[in-house]
């Protein structure tokens, strides 16, 4: 009997930098910061919904990943996606502070509705994805990336549906470059679409 199986064709070069590529302009802080800004924009009604937006993008984007970028400049990290499970704990629980600290803010001066709700749905993602990495390494980039989805999906309706191309090669580029595995990939998708579909609209 012929042996069907086979290895798969390795990765060539060009697809290589492709996978890259998207990986790098998909990664989580780049998610959060194109929800915030669309979000922002959809809800703001003055200079000030701008600026609270722009706080948002600060703790939820920016502190997190200095913080990484630390690590990594430090040898703590093994690089700034944190490819090792087992280091990802405590950049997981500087996320959720700083963003626990941006949700707190956002309530007490009275910011645009769908802003704090992004940003409470964000933290409850972060707390389900925290909880999960403890023993599997879910997938953070599908899991911000299928959030972010999931909350174009409540704003405009089906057309956002189109943003499943682009999931689907965020999560192709992070199996293909070894990252994750097609079950990890696809689970973290989920919990960030299910979390962006339904938390975010009974929030805002």
């Amino acid at each position: 009997m012929t042996d069907t199986s086979r290895e798969p064709e390795p990765l060539t070069r060009q697809d290589r930098r492709f996978a890259t590529a998207v990986t790098e302009f998909s990664s989580p802080a780049v998610c959060v910061v194109i929800g915030l800004a669309v979000v922002a924009w959809n809800s703001a009604s003055g200079g000030a919904d701008a600026a609270w937006a722009a706080l948002a993008i600060l703790l939820c984007a920016g502190v997190p990943m200095a913080y990484i970028a630390k690590g990594v400049k430090a040898g703590r990290w093994s690089d700034h996606h944190i490819g090792r499970r087992e280091q990802r704990a405590i950049p997981l629980l500087v996320a959720l502070g700083s963003v626990a600290l941006a949700s707190g803010l956002l309530i007490l001066v009275s910011a645009p509705r769908q802003l704090i709700a992004l940003v409470l749905s964000q933290l409850a993602g972060l707390l389900v994805v925290l909880m999960i990495t403890r023993f599997w390494k879910v997938s953070i980039h599908c899991a911000t990336a299928g959030g972010l989805l999931g909350v174009f999906l409540v704003l405009f309706g089906p057309w956002a549906l189109l943003g499943i191309a682009p999931l689907a090669f965020i999560a192709w580029s992070r199996v293909v470059l070894d990252a994750h595995t097609w079950t990890q990939v696809a689970v973290g998708a989920g919990i960030g679409f299910l979390i962006g579909s339904t938390l975010f609209p009974l929030l805002a």
